[in-house]
């Protein structure tokens, strides 16, 4: 092997084993990990929580056993892959070991070890990105129209797993016009690639039609409820955040495409960066949209940098420039990830809080960082269900409805029983199995409205009961209770039939 090679090689395995112990294995699943692994058992070509990419991997990882091991395989994967074409792209624009290197070290110890712990899309939007500026540097350098085909499959699948690969389109396109690289849009293959990407998402597009675009539901709902009170001097600052260690390498990479001889025919970078920040912010975009954005000015700051600091005393700097990231990392290490228990982070609290991480959406202060609370209580709340739901007569005739998709796919992963819990919320609205007859109901209510579930469900059935409660109280759904209703008296399914109706008509 080369010394590129072990280089190259050694960062990879890094990546995989950080991944491995970022997260104490205090925690349970993130309750979008649970969605996302139960779209496994309804393959379809869309989704009203995301594109249909994540189903067909979470269908995979169902093959292999479903084990957390290949739950976080996947999204480690694709940062592994991510600091992969970093390096590619790296070495496309000539960079030498220490560019390399460089840039490497900036990917490995960024942002994207924390969005790299959790199976969400996220993770593969973040690859996708980077993989389709690494094509349009190769057609820049080789012309070969190749690599349009090839950015259009990369696009497409950025799509089909999340469509926020649509503003990198909207801010490279005004780009390409006011650059040299217009030519492109003479040149009949790039509307045949252009072609190939719409033949490739036309199916979801289709699914997207067929059911009324809730894509279009969806983001008004986010923007209503979400995105309004998004603060867009807020949307920057934490730019500054996700890649505080290698920011200095950012900022030298966008220097260069405007100043750089060699990087001359690249300077449409600086402008697409520019066209796609000012997108995010006008729509009010969370700021981890944007993410997907940097890996790539990381390369051109490692490889300018490379440059500048290769004469005379100015090599004396080049190990401060690795090392300035792994110091960036230490105190994300010992506070951004859920590496340390429940009753550490209690006994440190004035760290936590002084950091603003023990902050909520609600404005408040809670035992937790609301990420990390969102990792607990879920395997007892599927524990406690899988004893109710076996302690009564005729158990597959018990529907488990949930208030949301945290606690009915959590109870689907991992209960023993065969039971398919539903809810209102999210995609579960479209997976109701109501063929067969229901006279139990198990119902999983959140603790803001529970005080109402025995008045307003009970006369409908012949008993009723709390079962039990998530009790961990360092848990988001602490309180969430379990109730009990059994022997109905009227028709369960004709009424889940007529709500099941409702939810999908206020979609």
């Amino acid at each position: 092997m080369t010394k590129r090679s072990i280089v190259l090689t050694a960062f990879i395995l890094l990546k995989f084993l950080l991944q491995y112990i970022l997260i104490s294995p205090a925690y349970d699943l993130q309750r979008d990990e649970y969605l996302h692994l139960d779209q496994a058992n309804h393959l379809a070509w869309g989704y009203l929580s995301v594109p249909p990419l994540t189903s067909w991997i979470s269908y995979v990882i169902l093959q292999l056993g479903n084990s957390v091991f290949w739950i976080k395989f996947f999204p480690a994967l694709f940062g592994a892959l991510t600091l992969l074409l970093v390096w590619k792209i790296i070495e496309e624009l000539e960079g030498d070991l220490f560019a390399l290197i460089l840039g490497s070290t900036c990917i490995l110890f960024s942002v994207l070890l924390r969005l790299n712990t959790l199976y969400q899309p996220n993770s593969l939007d973040v690859l996708g990105w980077t993989a389709l500026y690494g094509c349009l540097i190769k057609y820049i350098r080789s012309g070969k129209p190749g690599w349009l085909f090839t950015g259009a499959v990369i696009f497409a699948l950025g799509f089909l797993n999340k469509y926020n690969i649509l503003f990198l389109v909207l801010g490279l396109l005004p780009a390409i016009i006011i650059s040299g690289q217009r030519r492109i849009f003479a040149q009949k293959k790039f509307y045949l690639a252009v072609l190939l990407g719409l033949l490739l998402i036309l199916p979801n597009l289709l699914w997207q039609y067929n059911n009324h675009f809730p894509v279009i539901h969806h983001l008004k709902v986010l923007a209503d409820t979400q995105l309004v009170h998004v603060d867009r001097w807020g949307f920057l600052k934490s730019q500054l955040l996700f890649f505080t260690g290698s920011l200095f390498v950012i900022i030298a990479g966008l220097y260069a495409l405007l100043s750089y001889q060699p990087f001359r025919e690249f300077r449409l970078f600086f402008w697409t960066f520019l066209f796609t920040l000012a997108i995010f912010i006008y729509f009010r975009s969370k700021d981890y949209y944007a993410i997907g954005l940097y890996p790539v000015y990381i390369a051109f700051g490692a490889v300018f940098l490379s440059t500048l600091l290769n004469a005379g005393r100015r090599k004396y700097l080049r190990p401060a420039t690795i090392i300035i990231p792994l110091l960036f990392f230490i105190p994300m290490y010992l506070y951004v990830f859920p590496n340390k228990s429940p009753k550490y982070i209690l006994q440190h609290q004035q760290q936590y809080r002084q950091l603003g991480l023990l902050r909520w959406e609600d404005g408040k202060d809670h035992l937790l960082p609301q990420d990390f609370a969102d990792m607990l209580g879920w395997k007892e709340l599927a524990h406690k269900v899988d004893t109710l739901y076996t302690s009564l007569p005729d158990p597959d005739k018990t529907l488990v409805l949930c208030d949301n998709y945290g606690q009915a796919g959590a109870i689907n992963y991992y209960t023993k029983k065969a039971i398919r819990a539903v809810s209102f919320n999210a995609d579960y609205v479209n997976w109701f199995n109501l063929d067969k007859p229901y006279i139990h109901l198990i119902r999983v209510k959140a603790v803001d409205g529970k005080n109402d579930e025995m008045k307003t469900t009970g006369p409908y059935f012949h008993t009723s009961l709390i079962g039990d409660s998530i009790t961990n109280p360092f848990a988001r759904e602490y309180g969430t209770t379990i109730f009990v209703f059994t022997g109905a008296k009227v028709d369960v399914n004709e009424r889940i039939r007529k709500e099941v109706a409702a939810a999908k008509n206020h979609r």
